[in-house]
């Protein structure tokens, strides 16, 4: 089955180079490449024009205007369903897959899964502390399971249990995408897309499955930048809210 990596980029020129370099270093490299240009002002799309003309992948770069990660997500989600995607995966453009999360992901969806969550782990090359590698995501999981006890995650309509998702590691089929409507189209702020897409799928299958197998290495410059009382703050819907909030 034909499957298509969607990865969201505002302004990453310094960071997408990682992202693009782990996925042509999957030992599955038989994806289509779905990078959206989030209305950047910087070099991203040069960037990413460049790889493709080296890398031997299939690339495709295309851009939505409207700010969101959602919203560029979905762009990216059903570009590739419409040029024949029966399989999706997503990562974030400040990300680093691990060499076998195509892979991971391949085998997940063919082996009956129709939307797997991921794990996420600090990038290493970030030199992650013991408060980045241990306490805050101690912390997020935690949160994860707070978040199966939520009214607004307890609706009998939800076929399966919650369970922690990132939303630059998931993979799911293009089937389910559109039955059960997809990834929300709204600015950050608004709201958890991952989440949102999360419980929009578990209204319509009870097939789907957390992966701690399937690796995702992620920034920590949110964290730092926010510190991990008002990064938490944030996922827990948008309790805080900074200045500048277009930021994967």
């Amino acid at each position: 089955m034909t499957l298509a990596v969607v990865v969201p980029a505002y302004n990453e020129q310094a960071w997408i180079p990682a992202t693009l370099r782990a996925l042509a270093a999957q030992t599955d490299t038989d994806f289509t490449l779905v990078v959206v240009d989030n209305a950047s002002t910087d070099g991203t799309a040069g960037v990413v024009r460049a790889f493709a003309r080296d890398s031997g992948l299939d690339v495709r770069l295309i851009r939505e205007p409207q700010p969101g990660a959602g919203t560029a997500a979905d762009t990216g989600f059903r570009y590739a369903i419409a040029h024949g995607a029966t399989l999706l995966a997503r990562t974030d453009a400040d990300c680093v897959p691990a060499r076998d999360w195509v892979a991971t992901a391949r085998s997940l969806l063919a082996g009956g899964a129709e939307l797997v969550c991921g794990r996420s782990v600090p990038r290493r090359d970030e030199h992650p502390g013991p408060v980045h590698r241990y306490v805050f995501p101690a912390a997020v999981r935690l949160a994860a399971l707070y978040g199966r006890f939520r009214k607004a995650h307890r609706d009998p309509a939800f076929r399966t249990p919650y369970v922690l998702v990132h939303g630059h590691n998931l993979a799911l089929t293009a089937e389910l995408y559109l039955r059960c409507g997809g990834t929300p189209r709204e600015a950050l702020a608004d709201g958890a897309e991952d989440v949102t897409l999360l419980n929009r799928a578990r209204r319509h299958t009870d097939r789907i499955v957390r992966a701690e197998h399937l690796v995702v290495q992620a920034s920590l410059r949110r964290l730092r930048a926010w510190g991990p009382r008002r990064t938490l703050l944030w996922h827990w819907d948008r309790r805080y809210a900074p200045a500048e909030v277009h930021v994967r």
